[in-house]
């Protein structure tokens, strides 16, 4: 059975990665820095070394690059990249920063612009991090960087992802990124069960 690693799980289900990583022919196996929340590994995406080099199938990272610093980005992607299978893929997901810039040029930091399953979530939590969780005391869940689809595309190659095929949904931005590249047409065909 292919084993993906769910970075950053938190409370996140199985059900709520992609269409194909939920199915019941993938195993997950969940990392998170927080105890609290009973991952299979307590580990920080900057060091997974409890993870074996090549291990995993894929990847699922939604919302957590961008608690990291700028710097701590290209160690963390090394990280993504040597637990996974040479075939292997991630799926990242991140903040939308284009989609934030219009929400301030607006003058709606404050106002939410969505409704999460943690509640509502504004430019300002885009931008900084969820208030409610850094105010409960998970300072670890502060936004130190931010992406745009180029610069997550960016990142990804010169971390060694030579194939990246990006989706915008909302305020939200995807990334499907392979280790060993596929023709555009196929990567795109890989990609869109995960994005649907």
């Amino acid at each position: 059975m292919p084993r993906f690693l769910h970075v950053g799980c938190a409370q996140t289900p199985k059900s709520r990665t992609t269409p194909v990583l939920a199915g019941d022919d993938w195993q997950e196996v969940r990392l998170d820095i927080d105890p609290a929340v009973r991952p299979d590994i307590v580990a920080s995406m900057t060091d997974m070394s409890a993870v074996a080099d090549g291990s995993m199938d894929a990847l699922f990272a939604h919302h957590t690059l961008e608690h990291l610093h700028a710097h701590e980005v290209p160690v963390a992607l090394a990280e993504f990249r040597r637990v996974l299978a040479p075939d292997g893929f991630a799926i990242i997901g991140c903040p939308n920063l284009k989609a934030v810039a219009w929400l301030l040029a607006e003058g709606k930091l404050m106002e939410p612009a969505y409704v999460s399953p943690a509640g509502p979530v504004s430019a300002h939590d885009m931008l900084y991090g969820l208030g409610a969780a850094i105010a409960a005391g998970r300072t670890y869940m502060t936004h130190r960087c931010g992406f745009t689809t180029e610069s997550l595309a960016t990142a990804l190659d010169r971390a060694g992802f030579p194939q990246v095929v990006n989706r915008q949904e909302g305020y939200n931005l995807f990334a499907y990124a392979r280790l060993r590249p596929l023709t555009n047409d196929q990567a795109v065909l890989w990609a869109r069960p995960h994005f649907a």
